[in-house]
């Protein structure tokens, strides 16, 4: 395995992350924990989580990933083996079962990190995440940012003053963003700078090679400001593995069984993918293993986090730690992306 440091904090974290969000789902219990045992006899010391997963969000599986994780750690005695990151919800329809309101004030993250921290059993969480902003901004595939007619978000200050008490107690270590803009990014670390505030120290955004929207401006904030990325979705929901080419749907595969995971379907999003699938024929290279060695080569990138319903997935994705794209392959990527760019924001 390899690592990458995170600046400002004592985290070097394996360069291939583990999601988790199928578990409780996609996964049984039994299946998150052989995921986690394997992942971690390979070297991986980073598993991300969110209060809401399982993906799709519903009440009935709300936490169980949280739940799952917990008992893994109780049993195999490995808290001090993991570094552990979870997120609190922002506002939506789509988790009004999480907590009434879900705003990010201090009265939800209070209560969303005491309900992570029993879930989890474990008395610390090692990166704490915002998993979308308070603010309406574009998220999940929109494309385009709408000014609010009112200002009715909770101030960043309230955010992160609950956050520095939450670090103060002990309980949280670290905190990042995720789903967030360039405003929103640099808005954080002014407000860290000039207050007695947490700094946050990673993003994690949608990144993958039909998503590349991170690069336009993220990118330079990570390289300025020394705040660094966990890319999520990097097979861009299993479309950049190849599986779903020419209209098929694998029995069991997460856009065979939910139609409302739309983000990287159209029309060039499936131009895109087949370019891709050549270059990778072309250099005799796995298509979703090309896919993840570009985001492994990323400077900005301190943790790829892959997701796998099937031990055979899992382990070819973090075979793809020591995949080492040539310059020519690079080089056609990009050609590729300049032709079909952002297909899938």
């Amino acid at each position: 395995m390899k690592y990458r440091e995170i600046p400002h904090t004592d985290l070097c974290v394996s360069l291939i992350g583990l999601g988790t969000m199928t578990w409780g789902e996609q996964n049984s219990e039994a299946e998150g924990h052989e995921q986690m045992d394997y992942a971690l006899e390979r070297g991986i010391n980073l598993i991300d989580t969110a209060e809401m997963y399982p993906v799709p969000p519903r009440p009935e599986t709300c936490h169980e990933t949280e739940r799952i994780i917990g008992t893994w750690l109780a049993s195999r005695g490995t808290r001090d083996k993991v570094i552990l990151a979870t997120k609190v919800v922002g506002p939506g329809p789509h988790v009004t079962h999480v907590r009434e309101g879900n705003r990010l004030n201090r009265t939800n993250i209070k209560a969303a990190v005491e309900g992570s921290l029993k879930r989890l059993q474990t008395d610390h969480i090692d990166l704490y995440q915002l998993h979308w902003p308070d603010r309406p901004v574009p998220l999940f595939g929109t494309r385009d940012y709408s000014p609010p007619k009112t200002r009715d978000s909770v101030p960043i200050e309230e955010t992160l003053g609950v956050l520095w008490n939450l670090v103060e107690e002990g309980k949280i270590r670290h905190v990042g963003l995720s789903n967030e803009t360039p405003w929103g990014t640099m808005h954080f670390l002014e407000l860290a700078r000039s207050g007695p505030f947490p700094r946050m120290v990673t993003i994690q955004n949608s990144y993958n090679l039909l998503n590349r929207t991170f690069d336009s401006g993220l990118s330079e904030i990570c390289h300025e400001e020394g705040i660094r990325l966990l890319a999520y979705s990097p097979l861009a929901f299993g479309r950049l593995s190849g599986k779903y080419r020419g209209g098929q749907r694998p029995e069991g595969a997460r856009l065979s069984l939910w139609e409302r995971f739309a983000r990287y379907n159209g029309p060039n999003a499936d131009a895109a993918i087949e370019e891709y699938a050549r270059i990778a024929d072309e250099a005799g290279l796995d298509l979703a293993q090309m896919s993840l060695a570009w985001i492994n080569q990323r400077p900005h990138v301190a943790s790829n986090l892959i997701g796998a319903t099937t031990m055979a997935q899992l382990k070819a994705n973090i075979d793809s730690v020591d995949l080492e794209l040539p310059g020519e392959v690079r080089k056609a990527i990009d050609t590729v992306h300049h032709r079909f760019p952002n297909p899938c924001p």
